[in-house]
């Protein structure tokens, strides 16, 4: 489906944006083409160069393929939003709307808005993020817990396009924090543990004081799941698999449970599991959840939980088309939610997958969130 999509968009480009433009035949069809393989270019590396979720080539190239991805995608909006506008002027029977439908020094112009935008939204994607510090208030955090300080890092996607310098740098960020608990909400990796091996191994450097847990996301199904599991333990981090652990902090615990993914099930693997995650933990102690994806935060809520803290969405990756994730994701796609009395944050992400390296207004982010009890009210 996802090669059936990519393929109507370039049609759609080629349609609205090659047909007028004033060159050749040849010219043209040359065009069409490049436009046909840079949409379809998942499929090439998939079949040649490894899997779709980590195509083993060079760093580089996957820039470059992603540049022209995304300069594809970003037209074939600009020039859908043109055409929009266009019908509803035409529809009114103004000359501007016939000029729009029809013009092609506006494609061009739009052709060159979306390149540049692209090589931005590139850039934006594969740079060291910035540090984002927010407070949350949970309602039942107890006095003793005020001010533990969490660094939650989601959606790494180690790849060839994102190596062991780029998180080596992530890691040295975050440590520099000094936190409390180092949290990581899914998607590591992209590629197998013998493709990343090497990627991978700034991880064991993080450090917390009470240790560096983690869930899967959806994207360990699809690259060995099985073998990342050891392999992550190995890096130092704790995988919780539909389970919790106590974290005492000033004589008070904090019950930390994390959840599988629901791309397990075709694997037949654990699927996420709410209930038996939280079995057996202590009543009236605070609980925070991992779980990769945000959707299903209000069953999460029934079930007592304080704080969940997600990611997958990457934000959107674009403002504007970011409200198709947030569709897609029960209306969860940035930042602070309150959800039946729990707080749901979900993260822009720190990485992305490679396959689509943009981000327009939305940020890649290392999130350092800073626990507060309520403030007691003076009598």
């Amino acid at each position: 489906m996802f090669h059936f999509i990519t393929a109507i968009i370039a049609l759609y480009v080629i349609w609205r944006f090659v047909r007028p433009l004033s060159v050749g035949r040849a010219g043209k069809i040359g065009l069409g083409v490049l436009l046909l393989l840079i949409a379809e270019h998942h499929l090439v590396t998939r079949t040649f160069f490894g899997s779709m979720a980590s195509p083993e080539v060079p760093g580089q190239v996957l820039v470059v393929l992603g540049w022209a991805f995304a300069s594809l995608i970003l037209l074939a909006l600009l020039l859908l939003i043109r055409d929009l506008v266009g019908i509803v002027v035409w529809a009114l029977r103004g000359r501007t709307g016939r000029v729009l439908l029809g013009g092609s020094r506006l494609g061009i112009a739009l052709g060159l808005i979306s390149t540049g935008l692209s090589a931005v939204g590139v850039w934006q994607a594969i740079r060291v993020p910035d540090v984002k510090t927010m407070e949350i208030v949970l309602p039942r955090l107890p006095a003793e817990l005020d001010g533990l300080r969490i660094v939650q890092l989601t959606d790494l996607h180690a790849s060839r396009l994102l190596q062991a310098p780029w998180l080596q740098a992530v890691v040295n960020k975050t440590n520099a924090l000094k936190p409390d608990l180092i949290l990581i909400t899914g998607d590591l990796v992209d590629g197998s543990p013998r493709a990343r091996v090497d990627d991978v191994q700034p991880l064991k450097d993080l450090w917390a004081r009470y240790g560096v847990f983690a869930i899967p996301g959806n994207h360990e199904y699809y690259v060995d799941y099985v073998h990342w599991l050891p392999a992550f333990e190995h890096l130092g981090l704790h995988m919780l698999l539909n389970e919790h652990v106590l974290i005492t902090h000033n004589g008070r615990d904090l019950v930390l449970a994390g959840v599988t993914d629901k791309a397990a099930q075709p694997f037949k693997l654990p699927e996420p599991d709410i209930i038996k995650a939280l079995k057996g933990a202590p009543a009236g102690d605070p609980v925070i959840l991992l779980s990769h994806r945000p959707g299903g935060a209000l069953v999460n809520a029934g079930q007592g939980v304080d704080l969940q803290l997600s990611g997958h969405t990457h934000g959107g990756q674009i403002l504007g088309p970011h409200l198709i994730a947030k569709w897609a994701n029960e209306g969860f796609v940035s930042g602070l939610y309150a959800v039946a009395g729990m707080q749901l944050y979900v993260s822009n992400g720190t990485g992305l997958w490679n396959g689509f390296p943009v981000r327009l207004g939305r940020p890649s982010e290392i999130t350092e969130i800073v626990l507060r009890a309520p403030k007691v009210q003076p009598e």
